[in-house]
This record gives structure tokens, sequence and C-alpha cells, in this order.
């Protein structure tokens, strides 16, 4: 797995072992900050972070900050390895994603790009916690992505400005 663009574009990138991770594929990453368009300066917060892959390539392409939530261990490893390997100062929380949005809401944080990678098995269940928790901490002009399975999508009470499918995956774009 490698960064796709920006500054870190075509450096390894490591995952977590085991079958607890499923790395958001590079052709999808491509795809979606091509949607994303222009993420210089952003804030962002990359839940269920996983091997971190998403929140790099948000700052390998120009990201301000990012903070990278994931209650394993392995993954928050995995994380910090790959930060290092590039030469990038990020938070690196090993955390549950409601947990970690309570303590941000209460510091006063605010984002502009949330990026929700959850097991898919976990998404549906997730998505009321979520989408109560999220408002508060979204800067003005935010977006939130949201990467499910197509067949069981995370939904959240947050406006959908875009959809699209990568074979069983499904990318939401939400905002205001």
């Amino acid at each position: 797995m490698r960064v796709v663009a920006g500054r870190h574009g075509g450096r390894r990138l490591a995952a977590p072992r085991g079958a607890h991770t499923r790395p958001t594929s590079e052709r999808v990453r491509e795809a979606l900050f091509s949607a994303l368009g222009d993420v210089s300066g952003a804030r962002v917060l990359d839940l269920f972070a996983g091997s971190g892959a998403l929140g790099i390539e948000a700052l390998s392409r120009g990201a301000a900050e990012a903070t990278f939530v994931d209650s394993s261990a392995a993954a928050a490893r995995a994380v910090r390895a790959n930060l290092a390997s590039l030469g990038i100062d990020a938070e690196v929380q090993r955390a549950d994603a409601r947990a970690s949005l309570r303590a941000a809401r209460k510091r006063g944080r605010q984002y502009d790009l949330v990026l929700i990678d959850p097991p898919y098995r976990r998404a549906s269940a997730l998505a009321g916690d979520l989408a109560g928790a999220l408002p508060p901490l979204l800067a003005p002009g935010a977006r939130v992505v949201v990467e499910s399975d197509r067949r069981a999508p995370l939904e959240l009470d947050i406006p959908l400005l875009d959809e699209r499918r990568y074979g069983d995956t499904l990318i939401r774009i939400h905002g205001s």
C-alpha cells in the first residue's frame, strides 16, 4: 500500500497485521481525493484510522494537521510507524471513536474534514452515535467522508453531497 499523491506520493505504508483492518485501496483513495479537491490547510480527523492511509493522504496533499483515532493497539502502532517513516508529526489516539469525539467536543475542537471508515460489520450500529456527536465538531463548510459496505451503508443525518461506489465499497461525502 502506498500514498497516492502529494509530497509523500509513492511512499509505502504499513498496515496492521490480521484480519481486523481493511485498508482503503489506492484506487478508492485516489478517486476520493479527486472528488474532494483541494484539502490544503484542512484540519483532519481520521476515525477508525487503521493504517492511517486516509489521513496521511490528506496530509500528503496539504492538510495542515490530522488526528488519528483507533481503538486497536496494532492500528495505533501502525499509524505511528507510518507517520514516523514519513517524518510527519500528528496526534494518534488509541481510543474508542465515540469517547474521542466527546473529548474533542469538550476541548472545543473543530475539523474541516472528517474521515470515517469503521469496520463494515459495525457501521450501522455506530450511525446514531456518530450522527449526534459530529455536528458540534464540524467547522463551517466541513465535509465528512464515510466509507462502508454498499449493502449496509452507514447513514448520517448530515446533508449528502456525493455518493460513489467502487465494487462493494460505498463512499459518501456529507457536508453543509
